[in-house]
Formats: structure tokens, sequence, C-alpha cells
């Protein structure tokens, strides 16, 4: 008896070579529809489904494989005598090899002004059956997805008489990969049309884009995942010049491009582990830039520059006068890249438009915390002016700039801005008085004058006490403590004014 191969797929990549080869080792094809009509114009010797099960394709081919003669076949178990004594008793031949891919469901979901009515048509239901049946039962039969293991199942066949057992397991897992991504696409698509925000059940399937060196830390292996469907920011950036990503380029990476996001006139950002450590706005980016730089031009070094407008010459020649890791841009002037070039490690990339909201996710030991994205905006009209003295409108452009800087800054997080820039910047503290002595002490004289905006309310007085103190002119800030009168006292006492949004910006 001859050893048969299903084959039906949607991807006909290498699919012809394939059969021909199964062809020559012996092995009888069965096939549907369009992978049976282009081997057979192929000249691959091949039976249709329907002359295997003797009955035909129905109700538009939405029945064609789903019966015993199909599933039998794939699923007995070839060493169980009761099982052997079923395929002789109704006719079955084991099927050895089952190849498919599904209908190409991603695809169409992601077509301009797709229906309901066609999304769901593009729902595969014979194929991820015979692909769960063929997996389960991998000790005899081999499953293909994907036409990278063509050629290894060849060899082996050639070599041994059969794939390897071990081969079998790993494609077995491999299928079953395979059908959960496409199930993760279907339900988060039909999830997304009934506007259920937060479902009961979180299906997350993600498609490996490389293997990494390591991980946060040499001793740690890592790897690299995008979104099939939603790929944008870091996980779409075309990779111009410059060494392989690591796991820590890629997260301060998408550190500075939500930061950038923030903006819409010329800005640059500079990011050092995830935190930035200068951001600034200009009527060009050669000026946001320069005015970034400045910021802090200590901590800018190894670190990442994000620009949202194409980089000139000018711009160029400034970025390559210290060490960086990264440069993102939207684009680049042709000899601005050559003047990048120069560098030879320097990572250049170019950001690519498009953003999706999406979740934002923390794991925890044995669970996941789901939350929507702090993209909220200030509300001009809910702005509070506690103090006596309100701010001009020059401060208040600045603290404006400053209330979208501190939201990207982990908390305790302090943000002082002077001129459309940062001056200075305090991250990640246990108490609020520490950032802002961070953030004071960084900036020096340039304090004077500037805005300061704080992630979470003031618990104590000391951070007005010290923004008076330190010469700064103006308090951004979500208040609710039920110390704000103390603080508020203390920035009338110092002649300064306050504003509370009433919006808290915690980044852990």
């Amino acid at each position: 008896m001859a050893k048969k191969a299903l084959i039906s797929v949607s991807k006909k990549e290498g699919i012809v070579e394939f059969a021909k080869k199964l062809n020559e080792l012996g092995y009888e094809i069965i096939s549907t529809g369009g992978t049976y009509n282009l081997l057979k114009e192929n000249r691959v010797n091949v039976v249709k489904v329907s002359e295997i099960t003797g009955f035909p394709e129905i109700m538009d081919g939405r029945v064609k494989t789903l019966h015993p003669k199909i599933h039998g076949g794939l699923l007995a178990i070839r060493d169980n005598e009761e099982h052997i004594k079923a395929l002789k008793e109704h006719g079955i031949e084991p099927i050895d090899i089952v190849v498919i891919n599904l209908y190409p469901f991603k695809e169409t979901i992601l077509k301009e002004n797709v229906t309901l009515e066609e999304a769901i048509e593009n729902i595969d239901i014979g194929g991820p059956s015979m692909i769960r049946a063929a997996a389960k039962n991998y000790k005899y039969v081999t499953i293909l997805v994907d036409p990278k293991d063509y050629d290894t199942v060849i060899e082996e066949i050639k070599q041994y008489g059969n794939t390897k057992e071990e081969t079998r397991f790993y494609l077995a897992a491999k299928a079953f990969g395979h059908t959960a991504l496409y199930d993760s696409l279907i339900y988060n698509y039909l999830i997304q049309k009934n506007n259920i925000e937060f479902p009961e059940v979180m299906a997350f399937a993600y498609e490996k884009a490389q293997d990494m060196r390591y991980g946060e830390n040499p001793h740690q292996k890592a790897a690299f995942y995008k979104n099939p469907i939603k790929a944008y920011g870091i996980a779409e950036c075309e990779q111009l010049h410059g060494k392989e990503l690591s796991f820590n380029n890629i997260n301060d990476a998408n550190a500075a491009i939500e930061l950038l996001r923030e903006f819409k006139e010329p800005a640059a950002v500079a990011v050092k582990h995830t935190n930035p450590c200068g951001v600034a706005i200009a009527d060009n980016i050669y000026n946001a830039y320069l005015k970034a730089y400045e910021s802090d031009p200590v901590s800018i070094f190894g670190g990442i520059v994000a620009l949202n407008r194409t980089v000139d010459v000018k711009t160029a020649e400034e970025l390559i006068k210290i060490f960086l890791e990264i440069v993102i841009a939207p684009d680049f002037e042709e000899e601005a890249l050559e003047i990048l070039k120069k560098k030879k490690n320097l990572r250049i990339l170019r950001l690519k438009e498009g953003y999706e909201k999406e979740y934002d996710l923390k794991k925890v030991e044995g669970g996941l915390l789901v939350q929507e994205k702090d993209e909220i905006d200030l509300d001009e009209n809910n702005l509070k002016v506690v103090t006596k003295k309100a701010p001009t409108q020059k401060e208040m452009e600045d603290l404006r700039f400053a209330w979208k800087v501190v939201k990207h800054v982990k908390s305790n997080a302090i943000v002082l801005a002077k001129d459309g820039a940062t001056v200075g910047i305090g991250v990640g503290q246990v108490n609020r008085i520490w950032p802002t002595e961070q953030a004071i002490k960084q900036a020096g004289e340039k304090a004077k004058g500037s805005v300061l905006a704080s992630d979470a309310f003031f618990p104590f007085p000391d951070v007005a006490e010290a923004a008076v103190k330190g010469g700064i002119t103006a308090i951004i800030q979500p208040g609710g403590s039920q110390n704000d009168a103390l603080s508020i006292e203390a920035a009338d006492k110092g002649g300064i004014s306050m504003i509370f949004t009433g919006i808290r910006h915690f980044k852990h």
C-alpha cells in the first residue's frame, strides 16, 4: 500500500516541488480545490479528496475534508489492533503526511473596508481540524505547516524511509502554535467587533522576529516577538545601518518612540535606560536636537536619540560628535545618512508611520496585569490655578511641555523645563522630595526661571518649598493630597504659581 500525503495549502510557496519529491519517493498525493488544480497543472500525480471520501465537496467548499475516511486515516494508532481493524472494516487508508496552512484570515482582516461576512468566510474549519488530528497522532503522522520544513522532511524520508519521531514531535508542537496564533487572531477580531474591552479570556499570540544574543543581562536568554497584526513603532522600524539590535536597544528605543509621539512640533528625545535624559521642541529638528543635547550632555552619551522630522546634513553632523547607540527618525537625507554611517556601529532606524491603540501589559509571577495605555491629554477647561499667582503664557507653554515629558519618566518623577526643553529630570525615587532635589541639582543655574511638573501629588509642602528655593516659577501637579493646602501656602509664600490637573501619571 502506497504511503499517502494530504496537501491543502493557501500559501503555495514551494508546494509543487515538495509534492513532486514526495511522488518520486512513492507517496500518493491527496488534495483539494486550488491546491489540487495547481498540482495537476504541474504534472504532479494527485487525487481529489472526494475520490477518497466518496463524497463531493458541498456548501461552497465549507465541507470537504470533515469525513471519517480523512480523520480516521489521520487519527488511527498504527500499533493498536482495534484501530487497524476499524480501518479495514470501513475501507480507510492511513494518511502519513499532512501539509496544510490555513485560509488567509489575517490577510483578509487587514484589507481596507473588509466586511464581517468576508472575515467570517475566511475562518478555516477543516484545516485546523486536520492539523490538530495529525499533530495529536505525531507518533505516526508528519504534520507540516511551514514551507521552511519541507527540505528536512524530504531528506529524512530519503535517509530513513520516514521522518524521525523527534522531528514529528517538533513539527506537532509547531503545528499547535500555528493554530493557536490563528485562533487568537479570530478571537481578538471578534472581541473587538463585540466592543468588549476586557474579555473573560485574554489570548495573545506573537510571532518570533529574532533570537537575541542575550537579554537585559548577558546571562539571560532572550528573543523578540512581534504582534502579527498591529506591528508598528519599534517592531516595524527599518534598520538602515549598524549592529543588530539588542534586548536593551529595543526596550529603550520603544520608550523614546512613545515619548516622541507626544509632540507634533519638531522634537528630539534622548533616552537612557528607558528614561528620558533630554527632551526638547523647537522650530526645526536641528535646534530641537541641540536643545535636547544641552539638557544633559553627560547622560546622553551612549543613549538613544529619536527625532520626529527628517534628519538633514547639519543635524547628522551634530549627532556623530558623540557616541550614540541608536538614531531614530522618520527619514534621512541621503547625504545625512552617509554621514551617520561613518559611525560603524551606530544603529540607524527609520520609523514608519502608523499607530494603533493597544493594551499596556505588565507581567507578574503567575499572572498578567492589563490596562489601557496612559494616553490622556490635558484638558485646558479642567486645569485649576490654586495659587494667588497664575502662570504667564510662556510658563503655561513650558508647563504643558513638562507635563508631556513627566508622563514618560519612571515614578516618582519630577521634570524641570524651560524654553521648550528639559533642564532637570528626577527619576524613580521612593519619595517625592528626592527626585525634586535631583532635578534641581542637575539643572543648576538653569533651574532659575524653569517650571516643574510632577507625575503625582505632593504629600508634603517640601517639594513646593524646594521649588521656591531653586528659583522655579511655576508648578503643575495632579493635586488631591490631604496636605494640598500646605503646598499651596508654600507656593503663595514664595510668590510662584501652581496648577492642579486632576490627572496622575504613575509609571512604574
